[in-house]
């Protein structure tokens, strides 16, 4: 039996090597009786600007003399533990003539495919965008002002949006399917510690050698790409799935893994068309927030030798209110992306590279918008939404897919900008100063301006000073969500489609899209035999 031992404390400076003398001071036993231990968690307690550690939880084996010796004692923070088994159910024996398809190859799509692919189903794997060593030039292009490509960009491709949106891996999820995936990232990036960090972050430049190793295991364990490959519609007889139309034909399979992202908006429309149920949902949009990154390492960490060890600082916040404004995706050392899926739209986002090496940093402000307030009953109302805002702000910065921008103080005080001023940013292709008002609807925009105060009140004035906000950030989370069964995963009425990860309105982050994907793919292994 293992045990567990929470609040471990070491300060920053110190190497996990000092964990089993840690141990072995906790638990009163020799350090020679520590055999084997597991780090299950490691957070940063910042609280003590000038004082800060690293906080563990960890799974220690104890030889049985040492174990009795502690059966006894009640030392704080120490429990016995035993880790909850992964749900890796036998196959089922419903035969399938086809092999499954997976559209798309985001977080979902790629667990979904990396599941099926294990356990013998030679997924198809049906992308509309390119292979991830075509995105990149691709992307580069563009932000040198080259001209937008419809799907190949930040958006569509190999690994999705996810690719090029920073890489972050935290979760509100803990379990076994968590864990699951989050050892698929450990192995397919090579970084063993995201399995217990507590923010773990990969960073952009890493993620397509990161999305290029799951295609590479997929393709071993017989699974196959298609890439520039579109689906129209799907093809349906007496309301089950037999095939898919795509922009390069037919395709025959009777189980579809529906993993197509929050921006596939065409898609939407055409499978709503198809009859296929949507319904409205809550969805956060706002601006992007950009600050020195060296005032926040400053505030973060009192003491400058901090950063040499820990890096570019990052940070949460929430602004609590009638609309509660929160921060989202934080980008230390980072840059301000397009988030663009159609042409004549502008939308923002953010990232970073794993060395966090701008003198940026930025963050989404976000606020949620309710079903009530899209102005329709139309399923796609929040579409509709997101474009009007999207199309204002293309509009407001001139086009050319320019970024308005204005500073927090010009913002918070209703004041128009210069529009001579050279406001600093990370936005590559260029920005224009620009009243932020009309980019967003008025209420969150009045949220933003009630919080960015209080938020700024809780850093004691560091948090808006130099700061710029730019945007919209529309792409928060999806404004729809697509009808499923809680436990067969699939659509009620149309038996084969299982709508999965953000764009189906299950998840919001690449290792919730992640887990939904792979939960999906389990209830086809439950159900069906491998193919043959």
């Amino acid at each position: 039996m293992l045990l567990r031992v929470s609040n471990l404390q070491l300060p920053v400076e110190a190497p996990e090597a000092e964990l089993p003398n840690e141990l072995s001071r906790v638990l009163g036993v020799d350090a020679g009786d520590i055999n084997n231990y597991r780090i299950l968690r490691k957070s940063l307690d910042a609280r003590q600007r000038f004082s800060l550690k690293f906080v563990y939880a960890v799974a220690v084996e104890l030889p049985p003399d040492a174990q009795r010796r502690l059966a006894d004692k009640r030392i704080p923070n120490v429990d016995l533990w035993q880790p909850k088994e992964f749900d890796d159910p036998r196959p089922g024996q419903e035969p399938l003539e086809h092999r499954p398809v997976v559209v798309g190859s985001g977080p979902a799509g790629l667990l979904a495919g990396l599941y099926l692919a294990h356990k013998g189903y030679r997924p198809l794997i049906v992308e509309r965008g390119c292979p991830v060593k075509e995105r990149v030039p691709a992307i580069r292009r563009f932000d040198t002002g080259g001209s937008f490509e419809g799907h190949n960009n930040y958006l569509f491709g190999e690994g999705g949006a996810g690719t090029f949106s920073d890489g972050k891996l935290t979760c509100r999820l803990s379990g076994p399917d968590a864990e699951w995936v989050l050892q698929q990232f450990a192995d397919c990036s090579g970084k063993p510690e995201i399995v217990y960090e507590h923010r773990p972050h990969l960073g952009s430049n890493r993620l397509p050698m990161v999305v290029r190793n799951f295609r590479r295991r997929i393709e071993e364990f017989g699974g196959e790409y298609r890439f520039e490959c579109c689906v129209d519609s799907l093809v349906l007889c007496d309301g089950r799935v037999t095939g898919l139309q795509t922009s390069s034909g037919r395709i025959e399979t009777s189980r579809v893994v529906l993993g197509i992202g929050h921006s596939a908006r065409d898609t939407y429309q055409r499978l709503f068309e198809q009859g296929v149920p949507f319904e409205q949902k809550a969805f956060q949009l706002g601006l992007r927030i950009e600050q020195p990154q060296e005032q926040i390492n400053n505030h973060k960490y009192g003491n400058p030798e901090y950063e040499s060890i820990l890096g570019a600082a990052d940070y949460t916040l929430t602004a609590k209110g009638q609309r509660d404004l929160y921060t989202f995706c934080m980008c230390a050392g980072g840059e301000v992306i397009p988030s663009i899926s159609e042409p004549d739209y502008f939308c923002s986002n953010g990232m970073s590279s794993s060395r966090h090496n701008t003198p940026f940093a930025n963050s989404g402000l976000m606020v949620t918008l309710e079903p009530h307030e899209f102005g329709s009953g139309h399923p796609l109302a929040g579409v509709e939404v997101q474009r009007k805002f999207e199309a204002a702000a293309f509009r407001l910065a001139g086009g050319d897919y320019f970024s308005p921008i204005q500073t927090a103080d010009d913002f918070l005080q209703q004041r128009s900008p210069n529009p001579e001023d050279r406001l600093p940013s990370s936005y590559a292709r260029g920005t224009v100063p620009c009243s932020l008002d009309c980019v967003l609807p008025p209420s969150v925009v009045s949220a933003i301006r009630k919080g960015l105060p209080v938020m700024d009140k809780k850093w004691r004035g560091d948090f808006l000073k130099n700061a710029t906000l730019v945007g919209p950030e529309m792409r928060g989370s999806a404004p729809v969500r697509i009808s499923r069964d809680r436990a067969s995963f699939e659509t009620p009425g149309i038996a084969g489609l299982y709508p999965v990860g953000e764009g189906a309105g299950y998840a919001g982050g690449i290792i919730t899209a992640a887990v939904d994907g792979l939960r999906a793919a389990r209830e086809i292994v439950r159900r069906f035999a491998p193919l043959q």
